[in-house]
């Protein structure tokens, strides 16, 4: 079993799943999502006043223990539902309140797959507890605990739904006809559930044990219909692409962490296998564009060629992100690539990462910033309508330049907001691990460092070993 932080992610089976939402006086609801991040209609909200989705893909069962469980059916999730939210509840004063809150998800022979347990509720009635999401052909288990003050009107408005009786809401920017989302009107009784009274005969799933509702058959299930992608066209307006800041030649800005080599750059077309041999170990940037429309995976592959950390999954038209990966001690570093189109894939070290400053920058996409002054406070002004998830490395006092330490999840949000993050004094890694669309940062009241940047600041080359090695491509050494 995978037991999750908030923020912390892993891929789940593909397969019937029963998700167990605990803490006492919690109700449990589901939102299925498109891409959009929005509902279809109504029937894509479960909860106890409507508790089975038409198709029988999610249905919500209360055990005699009081606990909710959610039947989730992942193979009869309609391709266009990418994301499900696992939402809990209470009507008895705050989520702060309620006891043992938390997710537990089981496969359908009861083992343990997932779970995540909230300690940080605060004065919200409404969280999105977890979700479960599309990645790389299969589902990952994402442990969310992002809560609503105005509880689950707001929550419910936030992702399409219509409540009756709330205030009108401002009308989101106009979209062509074909690609628009209907709004989907909450059913009446979404503020005071009626008594669960059991739906028709639906797909279920075998308990795991312990308490929990009557046991029921396994149903079979049919395999997943392949989710498609827009067709290949060029963008009109290519987002222009932030160039790295190499590292500074000064003592104070000397980055000593990670290896350090000639970056690799490789170019092709639509699907491949990128082989990047000859690295030292430790992490790296890779830097991913793809200018043209669908979808865009890339995914770290093993010594066994297995799929390991899947490092971008993506539909914008136009891809650019710059995300972390950790050369393995045997110095290859190799990954497959799902575009549609052209693409550009460079590794570099992680000393041209870009500096973090008290002037405000541009990005777009994911990203690798370094942090090396002392204490200061990092705003954030993020423009998209996804998930935007940020992470920091400490890396003071941290030895061993092959890996990097764990990471503080500092952002997990959903849609367009401000954020102001403290960090401790540098070094620091500051990951933007998701963040699908434009989005500003800059420091703001930087304190003076205190210590050396890492005990010695002896001036450090970002290309003083040799060039990895590759399969095809050419080097570029430095811009």
């Amino acid at each position: 079993m995978t037991t999750l932080i908030k923020g912390g992610n892993g891929f789940v089976p593909s397969v019937p799943l029963r998700i167990a939402v605990r803490g006492r006086g919690t109700d449990a609801m589901a939102l299925l999502l498109t891409e959009r991040g929005l509902v279809r209609g109504d029937a894509d909200v479960v909860f106890h006043g409507q508790p089975a989705h038409p198709n029988g893909a999610v249905r919500l069962l209360r055990a005699e223990d009081g606990t909710d469980w959610l039947e989730l059916g992942l193979p009869t999730l309609e391709p266009n539902v990418a994301r499900v939210l696992v939402v809990g509840s209470t009507d008895r004063g705050s989520l702060r309140d309620v006891p043992g809150l938390g997710v537990e998800a089981f496969a359908p022979d009861g083992t343990p797959v997932a779970h995540y347990e909230v300690t940080d509720a605060a004065g919200e009635t409404a969280m999105v507890l977890a979700e479960l999401y599309r990645r790389a052909g299969g589902w990952k288990f994402r442990a969310v605990g992002q809560g609503w003050a105005d509880g689950l009107e707001g929550l419910a408005t936030d992702h399409g739904v219509h409540v009756a009786g709330a205030e009108p809401q401002t009308p989101p920017a106009p979209v062509p006809p074909a690609a628009a989302e209907p709004r989907a009107p909450m059913p009446p009784a979404f503020s005071a559930p009626p008594a669960f009274t059991a739906p028709a005969p639906a797909p279920a799933f075998a308990p795991p044990p312990g308490p929990g509702p009557a046991p029921v058959a396994p149903a079979a299930f049919a395999p997943p219909a392949p989710v498609s992608v827009p067709a290949s066209v060029p963008p009109q307006h290519p987002a222009p692409a932030p160039a790295p800041v190499p590292a500074a030649a000064g003592r104070d800005e000397a980055w000593a962490y990670g290896p350090v080599f000639a970056p690799y750059t490789e170019t092709g077309r639509d699907n491949e296998v990128i082989t990047v041999e000859g690295l030292p170990p430790g992490p790296v940037i890779v830097q991913l564009e793809v200018p043209e429309a669908g979808y865009t995976g890339l995914t770290v592959l093993d010594r066994r060629n297995k799929e390991k950390d899947n490092l971008v999954n993506s539909t914008e038209d136009h891809y650019f992100g710059r995300v972390l990966a950790t050369v393995p001690s045997h110095g290859t570093l190799r990954f497959r690539l799902e575009a549609e189109g052209h693409w550009r894939v460079e590794v570099s070290p992680l000393a041209t990462a870009r500096r973090l400053t008290e002037e405000e920058a541009q990005f777009q996409g994911p990203d690798v910033l370094l942090h090396t002054g002392g204490v200061a406070d990092l705003a954030i002004h993020y423009r998209g309508d996804d998930n935007l998830i940020v992470n920091v490395f400490e890396l003071a006092g941290h030895d061993d330049h092959t890996v990097l330490p764990d990471d503080e999840n500092v952002v997990n949000e959903i849609g367009k907001r401000r954020e102001t993050v403290p960090l401790t004094e540098g070094p620091l890694v500051v990951q933007f691990e998701m963040a699908d669309g434009p989005w500003r940062a800059r420091l703001k009241r930087v304190q003076p460092r205190t210590r050396p940047l890492f005990g010695d600041d002896t001036p450090v080359s970002p290309w003083q070993t040799p060039p990895p090695a590759g399969r095809k491509g050419w080097l570029s050494r430095g811009r």
